[in-house]
């Protein structure tokens, strides 16, 4: 496996990265229209992890996540509109259910896909406002014949949604270090800028090599999905951990340098914190995923 991104690669992610800094801010629906007029959701799994990271650095309120990492790869297909899946018959936390125009059942008998308007869902509030997750009626699953009672792990459950939300949560923690390298560069205290102090280096540091050895994972993840490769399932579950650690040490940190302001609205970086925190609750834990790979 080639691990180093080649031209068209890097061309992509600065292609992505410039689009969605011109369309954030702009009503969901607009920045939502931008993404499929692009293609962006036809993208191989490497190419779409790339995307999903700068989705993940602009705390993005779209659909995308769900639809391309949860929908498309248990239909095979991309829905018509925007789309998510439940994975299990408690269909509690489901991304995007609220305002899915498809959902995707697992069920006994393989995946059913029914309008997303058939389904009652409730939004329910989480952590990141920004983020919509639903709670499907039990009534309707069960009806549908949708698996088994909730866990945190679902083996139906695509690899992809899983290298998905560890993508995402990179960009977000690499959102929080970039806010957080600003901010202690301004700060002065005893006269000299608070970045300059070994300890706030030393953080720094840490916050950084956490974010890159997710992000290798997370790439590793994406090419053993492209290929098929039969260690594609623990990659998934390697890189939602690695994910998952990342991001509480980059909380922990990036919190800590800001001080109590970095928790306010009027300051960015809660966003970031929030959703860096939501995509490791999603599906699984870094502590669940650990343990999924010491079973297998």
């Amino acid at each position: 496996m080639e691990f180093e991104l080649d031209e068209d690669q890097q061309l992509l992610r600065r292609t992505v990265r410039e689009t969605v800094a011109k369309v954030r801010g702009r009503p969901e629906d607009q920045q939502w229209s931008t993404y499929r007029r692009l293609g962006w959701l036809e993208a191989p799994p490497l190419e779409l992890v790339l995307i999903l990271e700068e989705l993940g650095y602009a705390a993005d309120p779209t659909p995308f996540l769900a639809t391309a990492t949860w929908f498309a790869p248990l239909t095979g297909r991309l829905p018509d509109g925007s789309g998510t899946a439940v994975f299990d018959g408690a269909g509690r936390y489901v991304l995007d259910a609220d305002r899915a125009d498809e959902v995707a059942l697992l069920t006994s008998d393989g995946v059913v896909v029914v309008p997303g308007a058939e389904l009652a869902a409730r939004r329910v509030l989480v952590l990141d406002p920004n983020l919509h997750v639903a709670e499907v009626e039990a009534g309707a699953l069960t009806k549908a014949g949708a698996l088994g009672e909730a866990g945190a792990l679902t083996e139906g459950v695509p690899d992809l949604a899983l290298a998905g939300l560890a993508a995402t949560a990179v960009g977000a923690c690499r959102r929080i270090l970039d806010l957080s390298l600003e901010h202690v560069k301004r700060r002065v205290q005893f006269g000299r800028p608070i970045g300059s102090f070994q300890a706030v280096k030393h953080k720094a540091a840490d916050m950084h090599v956490a974010i890159e050895r997710a992000r290798a994972l997370t790439h590793f993840a994406a090419l053993t999905i492209a290929e098929d490769d039969p260690r594609r399932t623990r990659a998934a579950h390697m890189a939602k951990a690695a994910a998952g650690e990342c991001q509480r040490m980059v909380f922990r940190h990036g919190l800590q340098l800001f001080g109590a302001m970095g928790f306010t609205w009027e300051n960015e970086l809660q966003y970031h914190l929030k959703r860096a925190q939501a995509c490791d609750l999603l599906l699984g834990t870094a502590s669940a995923h650990r343990k999924a790979l010491l079973a297998s």
